[in-house]
């Protein structure tokens, strides 16, 4: 039995509803690899990572219904294990074979540590040549899907990436101007469901884990990627022919200013309520006193 098999397979995914939130309305519906690419553009430029429901203490549910209630109806976005679940639902509707995995996350983690399997990717399989699709990264989302090969640049519609081999597993890598730089590692075993609501309810609810202590967004448009941590609004824009890449920052100064930043370049509908409000205004450092004389 497969993570999409079992009673969560019961409730077929809205299709109609999902081509809508993603701004799919006439693109290919066959099991082909030009319908992957396009579905996955779509769907990472259309529902932004984000965190808010572990940082403001909400559960985050996993069974279809719940995924899209928030994801597509609601128009939330949601972290790895909502985004690519739900894409998984959607893709096997549509006749594609998908296997779960699992992966280390290696970004902006000291060398030598070793993370849990924290972060889930999919494995898609086109006769005898295997992609893998990751519609939910955070702030270097996959625009597109990558063939299953090491040691091949392979270009998306943002940056390169590429995979490389360490012992045996791959590492997916990004190139971020003129430096390769590490996402994660995996390796080909097959992740069921009972295997993602473990660790997903451990990242959205430990104390230490980061998406209970900090704000995260992110979202790809075309050539501009938007990332938010905690108050730190960060708008990247892609190189384009001879144009180099550039970066600006911004300190947003309140939990009003997160939330528009949040419902503009994020296009989420951030939930009402005093405990999101307090969850926002919680990620703002505060000022240090002056010391005395």
């Amino acid at each position: 039995m497969t993570f999409e098999d079992g009673p969560a397979r019961a409730v077929r995914p809205d299709l109609s509803a999902y081509f809508a939130r993603i701004g799919y309305a006439d693109g290919p519906r066959a099991a082909t690899l030009e319908t992957l690419r396009a579905l996955h553009l779509h769907h990472a430029q259309a529902i932004a990572f984000e965190n808010l429901d572990p940082l403001s203490g909400q559960p985050v549910k996993l069974d279809l219904p719940s995924l899209e209630g928030k994801l597509v109806h609601a128009g939330r976005g949601g972290y790895c294990f909502e985004q690519n679940l739900l894409f998984s639902h959607v893709l096997r509707e549509l006749g594609f074979h998908v296997t779960g995995l699992a992966a280390r996350v290696l970004w902006n983690v000291p060398d030598g540590t070793v993370r849990p399997r924290g972060h889930m990717l999919l494995r898609v399989d086109f006769g005898a040549e295997p992609y893998i699709a990751d519609v939910g990264f955070g702030g270097l989302t996959l625009t597109g899907p990558l063939r299953l090969v090491r040691d091949v640049a392979q270009p998306t519609p943002h940056e390169p990436f590429r995979l490389i081999d360490q012992n045996g597993d791959f590492i997916l890598e990004a190139q971020v101007r003129d430096t390769w730089k590490s996402l994660y590692r995996f390796d080909l075993q097959q992740q069921f469901q009972v295997d993602y609501e473990v660790s997903s309810w451990y990242m959205a609810t430990h104390p230490d884990s980061p998406l209970v202590t900090n704000l995260m967004a992110a979202r790809p448009v075309p050539g501009r990627r938007y990332a938010l941590f905690n108050n730190q609004l960060s708008v990247h824009e892609l190189p384009l022919g001879d144009a180099e890449g550039s970066t600006e920052q911004r300190a947003l100064g309140s939990a009003a200013e997160i939330r528009a930043a949040l419902q503009t370049h994020f296009g989420l509908r951030v939930p009402a309520g005093p405990g999101m409000d307090a969850a926002l205004a919680r990620v703002i450092p505060q000022a240090v006193p002056a010391p005395g004389p």
